[in-house]
């Protein structure tokens, strides 16, 4: 199963209450249509082979037997198929009856869990008819398997150890301390199974779906909530058949209400086994020597899966809800505003300089200045906009600056820098008609040295406009635009800026709104090599170092996740599906492993800026690298993938 991709689904079957031969009928034409979708696991849900509303034909030998020997049939006749089921039925165990699942793989029962937390209150009245599940210390024979029985149990994959799964009943979940806390903890479970008849009432489903999700992002687990749904008893109350798979607080797939069948999904363990080894404060606990636990072996054919159900989102940074994505930008802003204007206030500075090119970036910086000097009271002509042409400077650029700053209330000074980067040319012997490194760089560095002088003037501090793309890839003049006082960008992505920028202007009027949209609609460029013909931007960062989209997915999944090589390849090519082939974005992910990895060193010197996502490169804060790490092991192994692609 490469990648640790596992198909897992939640089955709600149409059951008769207290027919078994029926109901298991039901359940085994459901585990072979999840069998031929790829289903690696299918949970089913609590008492599902008898039903749960039986009531008191709980008490009744005939229904308990006929459970059981159902139980012995969906094994026999699972044994050929590569999968791993867990139902749910009734069962009697020296003198008690247990509400259990039962965990059945090719053929073999590997182990019966009992539920702890029985509900005795409202329509519930569990005590009445089962005991209270205990610890894993008995072995039972049922048919040909013999069988755990007790809670401490957890099924591991030796092909994939992070495909480690436990399973809870129902009420265990809703509890202050669920059975799934030490199968987590203790034991090591990824994959936590409920198996569940929760009957439906007003507000119920968005609170379970709210405790399913959190409880998933406790346990840094999948949490899969497989629910009874059509079948059961409504003499007194409804079931919904509410299935939710979710994994670390987000929701990978749910079942519509009142519906039957499968719900599945692409559950990535590697990756919440990954979330583990990365969070210090996720510590498995130590079992104690009276604590007596068992691991069953799964037998499961691993093999790649295809990800039919799990979507993957070619922008990870931009929320794709647009409800969500508005308040994020509003959050976003205020964050980049505090950060500067606690800056501004702890210096005792009322003024601010930052270079306004009219690109996206610098933009964005004189918004969250705007912001800043709103939050403190200050006068909006202490942000001096300097606006610097040069060979490179084009008239849409030059003109959007200037209204920019018009519209911010911000003191504007033009200084043309042509002059003084040829003197610089003519004293360091440069040809000016070379358009090298030299050339590009000369004229970042001369703007830097100008907004340094004239924060030195102003009694003021330089706002740097440098983004989080530019940096993973490097893309800024070392002690050029690379430097500044206050970096307030140096957390957002290329791909949000242009959404933080749309978001102002969505809420801007006038000149305002439509400079913005402009500058929205401007190709993005460092704009230090000569326009064309016609006027026109000639030099597109894109066109250079790639698009800013794929490289700010390749960023998120190698910092936050810390995927391979392949695994971002993968997901990348199904996440840009129809908008780049295969060779491009094999082109661009070396080009970014190259860049990420030879340009570290100028990230080991970034000046202070505000922390706004869960990816940062500072060497302060989340990121800390070697300047001098090679990238050969990641570069190898998508040559390897090349290879293999021939």
């Amino acid at each position: 199963m490469k990648d640790g991709f596992v198909k897992i689904a939640c089955a709600t079957p149409a059951l008769k209450v207290a027919d078994c031969d029926y109901n298991t009928d039901r359940i085994l034409e459901l585990i072979r249509e999840a069998h031929e979708k790829g289903v690696k696991i299918v949970c089913f849900p609590e008492l599902c082979i008898t039903g749960y509303t039986c009531g008191d034909l709980f008490l009744q030998d005939a229904l308990i037997c006929s459970a059981k020997e159902n139980l012995i049939r969906i094994a026999e006749k699972t044994a050929d198929l590569d999968i791993c089921a867990i139902v749910g039925l009734p069962y009697f165990l020296e003198g008690k009856l247990y509400n259990c699942a039962a965990v059945v793989n090719k053929g073999k029962i590997l182990g019966l869990i009992p539920k702890v937390n029985l509900p005795n209150y409202s329509e519930f009245y569990e005590a009445r008819h089962f005991a209270k599940g205990f610890e894993a210390d008995r072995t039972e024979k049922i048919g040909e398997s013999y069988v755990t029985f007790g809670t401490n149990q957890v099924f591991c994959c030796k092909e994939l150890p992070a495909l480690c799964f436990g399973v809870e009943i129902c009420e265990d979940l809703w509890v202050s301390e669920p059975p799934s806390l030490r199968l987590a903890k203790h034991f090591g479970a990824s994959i936590i199974f409920n198996l569940s008849c929760s009957d439906e009432i007003i507000g119920k489903a968005e609170y379970r779906k709210m405790l399913v999700k959190a409880k998933s992002g406790e346990l840094v687990c999948a949490y899969v909530y497989a629910d009874a749904g059509i079948g059961e008893s409504t003499q007194d109350m409804v079931f919904a058949g509410h299935n939710l798979i979710c994994e670390n607080g987000s929701v990978l797939a749910e079942s519509k209400l009142f519906s039957d069948g499968l719900t599945t999904a692409d559950v990535d363990v590697a990756l919440l086994q990954h979330e583990r080894q990365r969070m210090t404060t996720w510590v498995p606990a130590e079992c104690t020597d009276d604590v007596q636990w068992y691991c069953c072996p799964l037998e499961l054919d691993i093999t790649e899966t295809k990800l039919a159900h799990r979507k993957i989102y070619p922008h990870p940074f931009v929320p794709s809800d647009k409800v969500v994505l508005d308040g994020r930008c509003e959050e976003i802003l205020a964050i980049q505003s505090v950060g500067l204007a606690t800056r501004l206030r702890h210096i005792g500075c009322k003024t601010a300089v930052v270079g306004l090119s009219g690109g996206l970036d610098s933009t964005l910086a004189l918004i969250v200045m705007r912001h800043a000097f709103d939050r403190l009271g200050l006068d909006p002509k202490g942000m001096i906009a300097v606006t610097m042409p040069c060979f490179g400077t084009t008239d849409r650029t030059y003109n959007n600056a200037l209204k920019l700053a018009e519209a911010y209330g911000a003191t504007l000074r033009e200084i043309d820098i042509k002059k003084s980067v040829r003197q610089h040319f003519e004293d360091i012997g440069h040809d000016e008609s070379v358009h090298d490194v030299t050339y590009e760089n000369g004229q970042a560095r001369e703007r830097t040295q100008i907004l340094m002088d004239i924060a030195n003037q102003c009694g003021g501090i330089v706002i740097g406009t440098g983004d989080l793309s530019e940096l993973a890839l490097g893309w800024a003049t070392y002690n050029g635009d690379h430097m500044s006082m206050y970096g307030v960008n140096v957390s957002i992505p290329k791909t949000l800026v242009r959404y933080l920028v749309a978001y102002e202007a969505s809420h801007a009027e006038g000149i305002l709104h439509d400079v913005l949209l402009d500058i929205l609609d401007t190709p993005v460029s460092p704009e230090l090599l000569p326009p064309d013909k016609d006027g026109q931007i000639a030099q597109k960062t894109e066109d250079l170092v790639g698009p800013y989209e794929l490289h700010d997915f390749f960023l998120y999944y190698h910092v936050r996740l810390g995927f391979s090589p392949r695994k971002i390849f993968r997901l990348a090519c199904l996440a840009f599906d129809g908008v780049y082939d295969k060779q491009t974005i094999m082109k661009w992910l070396k080009k970014f492993y190259w860049r990420f990895f030879s340009q570290q060193f100028k990230r080991s010197c970034l000046p202070d800026g505000p922390k706004v996502g869960s990816v940062t490169l500072s060497p302060r804060g989340d990121w800390r690298m070697p300047s001098d790490a090679s990238a050969a092991v990641w570069i190898k192994e998508l040559e390897e993938i090349e290879k293999a692609a021939e």
